[in-house]
């Protein structure tokens, strides 16, 4: 298959799609949210498993609890409080199998046909996908460069405040555009949501990898009402594929998801939460985290840098302090998915603004990740990526 057939046909999922590229040696993707393998701790998970088999044998092997693994629980409420500044304890915590099941074990606790949910616009596409599941009405809270405006948010609840069942946001380098909320944006939101009595999912799944600026309070960390779910994961800071994340939530709502997770998949994986509890037991999480933003910062500097030499006039990104995205924007004229077919002839790839806004529209966008190509290729890749864009302005 060319790669611009590949490109007329993504109408199911963007990122779908595009995750196939990322197998083919001569793609330069900037398309994925993939972490930088080169930075897996693979030495030290063979030393882990070996050491969690002596100490714990078949156990480790064995059926768990489905809130998980206690001595996991236990550290994930240390850092919840060193990271996050929330004061939780692991009666509060589940496990589940990466923050993806937690959004659609939220979304079937919360959302009927035609209930409303509240998301930032634009937001995170696995987000909508969860959510579309339970037929809801998606309405897109408009933001600027520092996050949800507070002033349209007011207004929606206005017009809508009953009948919303739940919120969705990304206070921290959101997913797609990069963006982090300052505080007095943060505080700002919690005002009103405080007035309100409906469940708001923070999702951090990146708040750890801040490469500039100061750390932000979370939402959780402000709430006075216990009506915000926060939403943690090791795959950005560890290893993606073990599928580890968690959930802090109220006890009301701890033990809805515990019943529900019980009918979908009993509990996550034994052994893959013992492998993240014996590498913080084992070995220095807090330093692995600092190289990983030692090289995702130097990517993420490059990739803008680059784009400043390399795009044309009248194309604009975000210069993001932390995370895994850039976003960029395009004359309003221009479709980024009908681009695509001739940067795919250049074997380079990014995923499509549009599907990351649920009520469509918005086509003249797209998100760039730095995080998994090396430096070399980032350069290249953005260059070709240039040459396209030159091409399309000039028409």
């Amino acid at each position: 298959m060319k790669y611009s057939d590949l490109a007329m046909g993504l109408k199911a999922s963007e990122i779908r799609e595009l995750l196939k590229l990322t197998t083919m040696p001569e793609v330069i993707s900037f398309a994925g949210g993939l972490p930088a393998p080169e930075l897996f701790p693979l030495e030290e998970l063979t030393k882990v498993d070996v050491e969690i088999l002596a100490k714990e044998g078949q156990q480790a092997v064995q059926y768990g609890t489905t809130e998980g693994y206690l001595p996991l629980r236990e550290k994930i409420a240390g850092r919840m409080k060193k990271a996050f500044q929330v004061d939780c304890n692991p009666d509060e915590i589940v496990v589940t199998s990466g923050s993806q099941q937690g959004l659609s074990l939220l979304a079937q606790i919360f959302l009927n046909k035609d209930d409303v949910v509240l998301v930032e616009s634009p937001t995170y596409l696995g987000a909508i996908n969860a959510f579309k599941l339970c037929d809801p009405k998606f309405v897109e809270v408009p933001t600027d460069d520092k996050g949800i405006i507070p002033e349209a948010l007011e207004k929606i609840l206005a017009e809508y405040g009953d009948r919303v069942r739940l919120m969705y946001v990304i206070p921290e380098f959101q997913n797609p555009t990069g963006i982090t909320w300052p505080v007095e944006r943060r505080r700002a939101f919690m005002d009103i949501i405080n007035h309100y009595d409906f469940p708001v999912i923070e999702d951090d799944p990146y708040g750890e990898l801040r490469y500039d600026g100061d750390v932000v309070p979370s939402l959780k960390s402000m709430d006075e009402k216990g009506n915000i779910i926060f939403l943690g994961s090791f795959s950005k800071i560890f290893m993606p594929g073990l599928r580890v994340a968690w959930m802090v939530a109220n006890p009301e709502v701890i033990d809805k998801i515990v019943k529900l997770k019980q009918a979908v998949d009993l509990q996550s994986s034994s052994f893959a939460q013992r492998q993240a509890s014996f590498f913080i037991d084992m070995f220095d999480l807090d330093g692995h985290v600092e190289k990983i933003k030692d090289l995702y910062g130097k990517r993420r500097t490059l990739m803008c840098d680059s784009m400043k030499k390399f795009f044309p006039e009248g194309i604009t990104f975000t210069y993001p302090e932390g995370g895994l995205f850039t976003w960029v924007t395009l004359p309003e004229y221009m479709d980024a998915k009908e681009i695509m077919p001739k940067v795919l002839e250049k074997n380079v790839a990014y995923v499509p603004g549009g599907p990351f806004y649920p009520n469509g529209g918005n086509a003249n966008h797209f998100r760039l990740n730095y995080s998994n190509m090396p430096e070399e290729r980032i350069v290249e890749g953005i260059k070709r990526l240039g040459d396209v864009l030159t091409q399309e302005i000039a028409k």
